[in-house]
């Protein structure tokens, strides 16, 4: 069963949510785990991909986009849309608007929520299917 945390953001601004997620990627990352992040679209891969170059001056988080295809090494995070591959169940950071599809084989799954109506709705809705699943969910309020 996998663990669900939401993390709830003072800040409407999604450029605030992403930042958030880079540094919680690179504490996932400086711990030795596996990292996935789940996002809607390419445009989306994107920025994350370029993102986790820049959030930091000096910090550097290997990663690369999924696109279906393995890896050649374990040691780096993922960004896509479809679902994480088998090491990178470990931990998935999830901004997109659904549920993993395999959020049940997951070992943790962090949500980010900025402070916006839109993303507030979609985060209820995934509170719900993780609760009616019966897993246990944790909130912070940042």
């Amino acid at each position: 069963m996998p663990e669900i945390s939401f993390y709830i953001l003072s800040s409407d601004s999604v450029p605030e949510r992403d930042l958030f997620a880079c540094k919680l990627l690179e504490k996932v990352y400086r711990s030795g785990n596996f990292g996935y992040v789940l996002v809607d679209d390419s445009q989306q891969s994107n920025h994350m991909d370029a993102l986790l170059w820049t959030f930091r001056p000096g910090s550097f988080i290997p990663h690369q986009i999924y696109l279906g295809e393995s890896p050649n090494s374990t040691d780096k995070i993922l960004i896509g849309m479809l679902p994480a591959p088998t090491p990178w169940q470990q931990t998935v950071i999830n901004l997109s608007a659904n549920c993993p599809a395999n959020f049940a084989d997951c070992g943790r799954i962090l949500e980010i929520l900025d402070n916006s109506e839109a993303a507030k709705t979609l985060g209820r809705a995934r509170y719900r299917h993780y609760q009616q699943a019966g897993l246990e969910i944790t909130t912070h309020k940042m």
